[in-house]
Parts: structure tokens; sequence; C-alpha cells
């Protein structure tokens, strides 16, 4: 009998231990799996999450409704590539070396995705990529859109590509991953992107329909290039829902977080390529049912800048030194939370040549225009067809307001100052108030800080247009800019100061300008 019960004791004390002690000894929990989902050129509120009920956004609201919804969401450029390199890296546009349009991101920066990498996650990315070749190694798989969305027949200019968004590539992507690993995936649409065509919906929405910004006149031009902007946010939000149907078909839906947002604002006159809300204010959604509580909205100020960052925190991977945002994901369980008092953005060359920076708090916003001598000119895409002929004929003609004419005004402010509660399109220039000199100061003094702080060097000399700032077309001796050397970084995220690899990045830029 006693044999028997030390017999018992001896198998089953071990498992009275596993059961006493099994948080210290059990395997650590599954780690969450990120998926990025990336609009090109889409508004922050052109969505019914964000209050356009006549855009069909189904897709987008549900995230919203299950997740917590920022109101306060900004990218560090309002400019397609510098947006996405300033994400990658955790850093502002100018220190990634990638601050201009079609600047391809230098191998020496590092990503946070190399960081998942390394501690055992799967990346891949789908879609749009405009981030140059010399990263995309960094990655497990990359499935490149390219430009195929933007090819048109020569002799119709008529778009050639009949589904053109660039999510065609998404669940394929995601049906490829390895089921015994976490993963990250950039999930990066074409849509809602110009070119637009009709029909890329099959019940397009109505030019009746569409709410018309302030800064834009109401004519039938504005209206029917709306509605075709809103069928290609009608197809995206397709694509989202595509997106949550595979995790929840796969069994994983509950232990991921998706995050949804644009690049930058709506490639429309005074929104892409501007530093006011309607160019850099993004929608920010975030869905992970195992963590966030569904329906919350956070009022707290949040830059793309600090993804990487807060990625990495919720992986348990350690931030890199070179990273500039910093983590939100307090935000994620605590949508009172607050993590900045301000967020920086800034202007560089974007088809035509200018530079400025702004800085933002929860109430204000001030712009520094670094080259007040040049017009606010769209980018080229958004202004050549039939919206930007009636916008110039009304110009010409004197019948748009001062606020749908900045875009042609020159010179600019230097300086401008906005009450963002009280004015959220940002018409009512406070920088000449007496009432708001020490709100003018204080923020001045702040962006002198931060360009101080993040080494912003104004260029010895400027970037020469590449499109006609009359008519938007290509220029006779159209010639895109080249990067220069900055910072470089090793794999670590620290500072290189290998004097090699320096003077061999400062000789190749020699050699392209010359």
């Amino acid at each position: 009998m006693k044999k028997r019960v030390l017999c018992l004791i001896t198998i089953w004390l071990p498992a009275i231990v596993l059961i006493a002690f099994g948080q210290a000894i059990a395997q650590p929990a599954a780690r969450p799996n990120f998926v990025l989902i990336i609009a090109d050129d889409m508004a922050w509120d052109d969505s019914g999450a964000y209050g356009n009920k006549k855009i069909r956004t189904p897709n987008i609201d549900r995230l919203a409704r299950e997740g917590v919804r920022f109101d306060r969401a900004f990218v560090t450029a309002s400019s397609c590539s510098p947006s996405r390199s300033s994400l990658l890296t955790g850093r502002y546009p100018h220190s990634t070396d990638a601050e201009q349009l079609h600047w391809p991101l230098p191998v020496e920066q590092v990503t946070f995705v190399e960081k998942l990498k390394a501690d055992g996650y799967w990346t891949a990315a789908a879609g749009k990529w405009h981030l140059g070749n010399a990263i995309k190694q960094r990655f497990d798989v990359v499935n490149d859109a390219g430009e195929a969305g933007f090819q048109t027949d020569p002799k119709t200019g008529k778009m050639l590509a009949q589904d053109d968004s660039g999510a065609q590539g998404w669940i394929p992507m995601m049906k490829q991953r390895p089921p015994d690993k976490p993963f990250f995936l950039w999930l990066a649409a074409l849509d809602p992107h110009r070119d637009y065509v009709e029909n890329s919906i099959p019940q397009p929405h109505l030019p009746d329909a569409v709410i018309i910004p302030p800064y834009l006149p109401d004519t039938p031009e504005v209206r029917i290039e709306l509605a075709l902007y809103y069928d290609e946010i009608a197809r995206l939000d397709g694509y989202v829902g595509k997106v949550i149907a595979e995790l929840e078909q796969q069994g994983i839906a509950d232990n991921t977080l998706i995050l949804f947002f644009s690049d930058n604002g709506r490639p429309f006159p005074r929104a892409k390529t501007t530093l006011y809300d309607s160019g850099i204010k993004t929608p920010l959604i975030a869905r992970w049912p195992k963590k966030i509580k569904a329906g919350g909205v956070a009022a707290g100020l949040i830059s793309t800048v600090d993804i990487g960052p807060t990625l990495l925190e919720l992986a348990g991977v350690l931030s890199l030194p070179s990273f500039q945002g910093k983590s939100f994901a307090a935000m994620l369980t605590n949508p009172k939370a607050k993590v900045r008092d301000a967020i920086y953005a800034e202007k560089n060359w974007h088809d035509y040549e200018d530079r400025a920076r702004a800085v933002r708090t929860e109430r204000f916003k001030y712009i520094r225009n670094d080259y007040p001598d040049l017009p606010l000119t769209p980018s080229a895409d958004g202004w050549r067809g039939a919206m930007a002929d009636a916008l110039r004929r009304l110009h010409a003609a004197g019948k748009l307001t001062p606020e749908q004419g900045r875009i042609f005004q020159a010179p600019r402010p230097r300086e401008e100052l906005y009450d963002a509660n009280a004015d959220p399109h940002e018409f009512r220039n406070l920088a000449d108030e007496a009432k708001y000199a020490d709100t003018l100061a204080q923020l001045r003094a702040k962006l002198e800080q931060w360009t101080k702080d993040t080494n912003d060097v104004r260029p010895p000399r400027r970037t020469p247009d590449e499109f006609d700032r009359k008519t938007g077309q290509p220029l006779p001796n159209r010639r895109r800019p080249r990067p220069a050397k900055k910072e470089v970084f090793d794999q670590s995220g620290k500072r290189d100061n290998d004097p090699k690899l320096g003077k061999e990045r400062r000789r190749l830029h020699a050699r392209l300008e010359q």
C-alpha cells in the first residue's frame, strides 16, 4: 500500500507542481499577427466610419465598430513615397534620405520590418510598393503591383487595366503564409489614386450625391471626379472585407491586429501635397478582437512615424535607436491615453518644388512656408483634366472664393496659424492677429526645436519642377530629382560612421549631379 501511494505521489507530484507554477514555465502566449492596409490618397473623413455616409464603406465601418477609431492621426508628409519611407523606418522623411517623391529608400536605412523578420515573423508585402529596390530583401516576400494601374493606351489615352486596385494579390499572399510563424503583412492598394475610369465598381456613385469640400467649387467636373474617387474607395472597401474574411477563415482573426490608414489626403487641389489637415490627416482604425474593446474612439494625437515603434513593442522586440516616433500601444487598450502633445509634418518636392514644415497640437496648426514665393500648386495628377481646366477658367473669371483660389496665390504667407477646432478647413490665418501672438511664438519655437533635434537642413538649391504649373503637363526638360547623402545607419539602427561607406555615397551623389 505504501509503495502504491509512493508511486502515485511520484507520478502526480510533478503534475501538481506544473499546475501550481504553470505561469512560470508555460510556453509564451502566441504573439500577435500584424496586417497593415494602406489606402493610396484617401482623405481621413471619406468613409462612413468618419461621417461620410455618401460613400459605401461597410467593411471599413466594420473595422471601426469592432475596434478603435483614431480621430487625430496624421502622416509625416502628404506625398506617397516619402510617407511610406517614413512609416517603414519610424523616421521623418528628411531623415530617411527619401524625402522627395520617387526617391528610393536607401539600403542604409533600417526598417522595423527586418527586426520583426529577425525575431521570427514572416514578413510580406503585396500591392503598391513605390519604395525602390534596395530594401525589398527586408521582407520574406514582395509582390509588387508596380504601376500597372496607370498604364494607358498611347493612342486614346484611356486606361488599359480593368481592376487597377493593386489589391488583387492580397488574399493569395495571405494564403501563402507559413502556419507556424506569426506574420506581418503590408497590404498596399492603388485605390483611390488617380487616374480614374468609369464603372470601376458595379454600382457607381452618382455625381449628385457627393459631398464637396468648401475649398472646391460646386461644378459638374468636380462632382464627376469626386464620384469616381468614391468608386475607388468602395472598391478598396471590398478588398478590406476579403481580408477580414480570410483571417476569419484561417481562424486567426482574434489575434491579428489590423491597422487601416492612408498615405496622404485625397488627390484634389488643396488636399494632397499640402500641410493642411486635408493633406496630412489620415483615417486610422485598429481592430484586434483579442485585445481591443469594440467601438473605441481615441482623440489623442498620433503620427504614422509611431507605427513602427508600436508594432515592435507589441511583438516584444527591442525598439530601434534610430526611431524618431514613439509607441502608441497604450492607446489601443485605453483610447483615452495620450502619448503626444504635438505631431510634425513636412512638404518637399512632389512634381513641383516646394518646402514647408508644420507642427500641430490638438487645437492649433502652425505652418512655416520656406518658399513663400511659390504658389500652392496641386500634384500634377490632379492638375490636368476637366476639373483642373474648370478651376483655371473660374479663377481667370474671378469666380472662385478666396479659399478656393488659394492654390493660385503667390506669394503665400511666410507663416500660417489656424485654430483647427474652430476652423477645421483652415481658412482663417491667425498669424497676424495679436490675440494669438503667444501661441504663434510657442509653436514657432516648438517647430524650430524639432528642426534642430531631427537635423532638418534646408537644401543648398531648389529642385526644378517636373511639370508645367499652369497645365500639369510634363515639361520638355522633365527630370526627376536625385537623392543626396545624409545620415547612414547600420542594421541595428545605430549611426554608422564608416568613412568608406560615406565616401562612396558622396562620390555617387556627385556623379549623379553632373
